[in-house]
């Protein structure tokens, strides 16, 4: 009789060991994406850039962005070396502090879509699936126009 007890006891102790402690009680993180836009591909280029502001709940990383408009799409950031703009990829992808803004815009961190498939015109939306190192992907619909841009901005090249 005592061991048709322990044997459930045992066997219900070894699944609560075995679970995973993130998956109960705490609140997972999300990410909000909002204002996603994406420049028209330059004639001739098969290359542009996008731009949105996130907002992460807790501390994370953007690790990478997809599309079917792309064959590669890489997060860069651009700043000021010997007086010229350089763009580098962001290859550990872009910090979110918990509860800040992070905008991505010409000038600055941006997402830079390669070898587009097909020209991207102004009007057209353009699929993103945004990645994170722990939050859910965000399924994102940029609007194909020209960003809002300041004269530090005109600098970005794309």
């Amino acid at each position: 009789m005592m061991t048709r007890t322990l044997f459930p006891l045992a066997a219900l102790a070894l699944l609560a060991a075995c679970s995973n402690p993130s998956s109960g009680g705490g609140t997972p993180n999300t990410v909000a994406a909002a204002d996603a836009i994406c420049r028209p591909t330059p004639v001739g280029r098969q290359m542009t850039g996008c731009y949105l502001t996130l907002t992460s709940a807790a501390d994370d990383r953007l690790m990478s962005v997809a599309t079917p408009v792309a064959g590669r799409v890489q997060i860069h950031e651009s700043r000021i070396e010997s007086n010229m703009m350089m763009m580098h990829e962001l290859k550990d992808g872009l910090p979110l502090p918990a509860g800040q803004k992070v905008e991505l815009k010409p000038g600055g961190n941006h997402i830079m879509l390669l070898s587009v498939e097909a020209p991207i015109t102004m009007g057209q939306t353009v699929p993103l699936t945004l990645t994170f190192a722990s939050a859910a992907p965000v399924e994102v619909t940029a609007v194909v126009g020209q960003p809002q841009i300041t004269e530090a901005d005109a600098y970005a090249g794309h």
